[in-house]
């Protein structure tokens, strides 16, 4: 997938001050920004926010909620003493809303919930900014997708729009999606698109570590530390400095962890066990998980104050049933992986490659792509090739499976629709009370419009 820049229509530019206490999310609106077109001017605190507003020609100010010293209502009200027209836009976490939405009688323009939509973020500026005709999102730079990554489907490549355009930051990401959909892929993209490109990737699947050894494993040891530490031992953390360190399964860590994370979220420094010497590492912070990680907040099994630190940018990787367009290419490669020669699929095998569900998403689609490979002897895939489970679904009556099909989408649409209206048409509240992507809701209600579908307020 080559990304293509767009024209710069904004001229002059727009000058826009982010106001946030955390660097990652201030990198994130940065370079998202900036790559735009608008100019931008970043304040850690409140109190530099309003030296800020006395020196420059700012336009439109974006700032967090939660800040020490001044917080982000704060900061408003005060701006609006000597600034009374300037647009301000507050950026909160869920539990913030509230108070956003009274704020707004303060003179906030509107709020975003985090994690930020950049669709929605950059429609917000330039209705602020009085841009009447918004232009498409710009990707950062040209860039090429490595030749093991496929993103033929328009789901998928959505998804590496947004990796363009957020990887050249240093801002935290949160990855989610079914087991095997390929969450580590999109975590080596964002590495390898990113400034930290030529420092160290280190990657730690917290759900395949005993979590007697996770915090050894993370953060190293001191010799003599517990029984069996022969010698100091220098954990992942130390060994990611300058680089990034993608963290698997983040949600099978157990609170006290999880409290020792939040630490280094915040600044960086840790202790190693057995020490009570500081540590500090640059690091960027990569994490994922195949799990709900609201609903564990929500049930307390994941603490609420690191959940918003690692998900300053979610992204969420569509299931493979969800990116049909994927299925075929990727077979194609996995099959080009295994066998000296490069065999073709048969019609047959084709389609049932294309209509099968794909529990087990990417990761099922490989095994069993070497498992055709080990079991052909010619240079044709046939469909005894195939696990058992694969030709079991094809061979369905196809009039039968077709209309259980429909009935199912038919279902699906009918929720979505239901629910689109119940929330006012608002998409992004949509998507939370469905529990899926906001991109996967807008891709379906595109297809749902081409259909005659009512997607908007009358």
């Amino acid at each position: 997938m080559r990304t293509q820049p767009f024209d710069n229509k904004l001229n002059p530019p727009t000058r826009i001050l982010i106001v946030d206490d955390d660097p990652g999310q201030r990198s994130l609106l940065d370079s998202f920004l900036r790559s735009q077109g608008f100019e931008t001017i970043v304040a850690d605190s409140g109190e530099r926010a309003l030296e800020v507003l006395r020196d420059g020609n700012i336009k439109m100010m974006i700032s967090d909620v939660r800040m020490p010293g001044l917080s982000g209502l704060e900061t408003l009200r005060q701006a609006r003493k000597e600034h009374a027209t300037l647009p301000v836009l507050l950026v909160t976490a869920y539990a913030d809303i509230r108070e956003a939405v009274g704020a707004m009688r303060d003179g906030a323009v509107n709020y975003l919930a985090k994690p930020i939509d950049l669709d929605e973020l950059l429609a917000t500026v330039q209705q602020a900014a009085g841009i009447s005709e918004p232009a498409p999102l710009r990707y950062r730079e040209n860039q090429e997708l490595p030749t093991h990554v496929v993103a033929e489907s328009p789901l998928m490549q959505a998804v590496f729009r947004d990796i363009s355009l957020i990887a050249p930051s240093d801002t935290r990401v949160l990855i989610t999606g079914e087991s095997g959909v390929g969450k580590e892929v999109l975590a080596d993209v964002i590495h390898a698109w990113s400034a930290r490109a030529t420092g160290p990737l280190v990657k730690v699947n917290c759900a395949a570590i005993p979590e007697t050894l996770l915090e050894s494993e993370l953060f190293g040891h001191e010799r003599g530390s517990f029984t069996g530490a022969h010698a100091q031992r220098i954990g992942r953390f130390e060994e990611a400095n300058n680089g990034t360190i993608f963290l698997d399964e983040i949600t099978e860590m157990s609170p006290q962890l999880q409290a020792k994370l939040l630490r280094v979220t915040q600044d960086g420094c840790f202790q190693r066990v057995g020490s009570n010497r500081e540590v500090r590492t640059n690091v960027r912070i990569l994490a994922a998980s195949n799990r709900n990680v609201e609903e564990e907040v929500k049930n307390g099994r994941f603490r609420e104050d690191l959940f918003y630190r690692l998900n300053v940018f979610e992204l969420n990787v569509p299931p493979l049933r969800e990116r049909r367009e994927d299925i075929l290419p990727l077979a194609g490669l996995f099959i080009a992986e295994f066998a000296k020669s490069r065999p073709r699929f048969s019609e047959t095998v084709a389609a049932c490659l294309k209509s099968y569900s794909w529990p087990g998403n990417v990761r099922e689609l490989r095994n069993a792509m070497e498992r055709a490979v080990l079991l052909s002897r010619s240079e044709l895939i046939l469909p005894e090739h195939l696990p058992s489970r694969l030709r079991e679904a094809a061979e369905q009556p196809s009039a039968a499976g077709l209309a259980n099909m429909e009935q199912l989408e038919g279902i699906e649409r009918e929720a979505i629709l239901q629910t689109l209206r119940k929330h006012g048409f608002n998409r992004t509240e949509t998507a939370k009370a469905l529990g899926i992507s906001r991109r996967s809701l807008l891709y379906k209600l595109q297809r749902y419009q081409k259909s005659g579908y009512e997607i908007d307020s009358p």
